[in-house]
């Protein structure tokens, strides 16, 4: 009788020594999946060897954990990660490099009282998507006529994932885009996956919506919509200087974007949060391009419309290249919009 009593501990006993033995192969192919990434993407400049010696730390880290079982073998290959991880350390962020005209500019702030000096404001006079008029310019804004704030979500394809910035409204001025962004060289293209593998600086773009907002409803042919925020314009100006701060240190030091940490809406989120946003992090601040639906169901657009409504009210590329470079851009993609209904 006694022999036919199991202890509860035996009975856990094989199904966590599975569990255990499954995350040690999940953690194990992570490192080994994550460390050939880092060689293939590293600042080797020659791309033939960064895939040889990716393939080759690959297939022996496999080889280590398949088939070989000499200890040895597995302090070689833990030398070896470590010696990823060192150079990977070691590649830093540059401001020298041949970038691309769109993002050769870093923006700066100089901000004295109420009054703010921006350089490095992009209006470029796009022809077509290869053919513009590359034009930084300066701009003086006050923070007492800043009166709010929309958001923008374009998508390459509609989907999971798209593109998030912001405008700052004022009254005595045009809006001011700020897009975080991607600083690509000559030649390059975004890459999702490049993206976690230190393959693109960051930038703020700083902005006219006739430049930031039009070069990708005219011209990059993205599906655009444009989300009236019902933020006060005390919250606005404490955003505000957020960006500015982090648009000087980016100028005086660079960084490297990160799709799932460094990008464009984790960053809004994350200066939300500092300019007093209250609310807590959701799944699709990650997968942004549901984002406009959060910003519905969070009450931080117009609810008294369906969201589909809203939605379809908030495209804006039939207006955009209706106005196309006319002066009254900005007027006249926000004449159909819902109107904001402040908190």
């Amino acid at each position: 009788m006694r022999d036919a009593i199991v202890s509860p501990r035996r009975l856990l006993s094989r199904p966590l020594g599975w569990l255990g033995t499954g995350l040690g192969f999940l953690v194990r192919a992570l490192l080994i999946t994550w460390a050939s990434f880092a060689i293939f993407y590293s600042n080797l400049p020659w791309p033939g060897l960064r895939l040889a010696l990716s393939i080759a730390f690959a297939g022996f880290a496999i080889w280590v954990y398949l088939r070989s079982y000499q200890r040895r073998m597995r302090v070689v290959l833990a030398v070896l990660f470590l010696g990823v991880v060192g150079w990977w350390i070691t590649i830093q962020p540059s401001h020298d490099r041949p970038w691309r005209p769109e993002v050769a500019v870093m923006p700066r702030a100089v901000i004295d009282g109420d009054s703010v000096h921006l350089t490095g404001v992009r209006n470029f006079d796009y022809r077509s998507l290869d053919d513009f008029t590359v034009r930084y310019e300066e701009r003086e804004v006050q923070l007492s006529h800043l009166t709010g704030l929309d958001f923008y979500v374009s998508y390459w394809a509609e989907g999971l994932v798209g593109h998030t910035f912001l405008s700052f409204l004022f009254d005595n001025a045009p809006p001011l885009s700020i897009s975080i962004e991607t600083r690509p060289e000559i030649g390059e293209g975004f890459d999702p996956l490049a993206s976690l593998f230190k393959q693109f600086e960051l930038i703020y773009v700083v902005g006219d919506e006739r430049d930031i907002v039009r070069v990708r409803t005219n011209y990059r042919h993205e599906a655009v919509y444009l989300y009236r925020l019902n933020t006060r314009p005390e919250d606005a100006r404490r955003l505000l200087l957020i960006y500015l701060a982090r648009i000087n240190e980016l100028a005086d030091r660079p960084e490297f974007y990160h799709l799932l940490s460094n990008s464009c809406t984790i960053n809004i989120v994350r200066y939300a949060n500092a300019a007093g946003r209250q609310g807590r992090f959701d799944i699709r601040h990650l997968f942004n391009g549901l984002v406009d639906s959060y910003l519905y169901h969070s009450g931080r657009v117009n609810t008294t419309l369906p969201f589909e409504e809203l939605r379809r009210r908030s495209l804006i590329n039939e207006a955009a290249q209706a106005a196309d470079g006319a002066p009254d851009f900005s007027q006249r993609i926000r004449e159909f919009l819902p109107r904001v209904s402040r908190r």
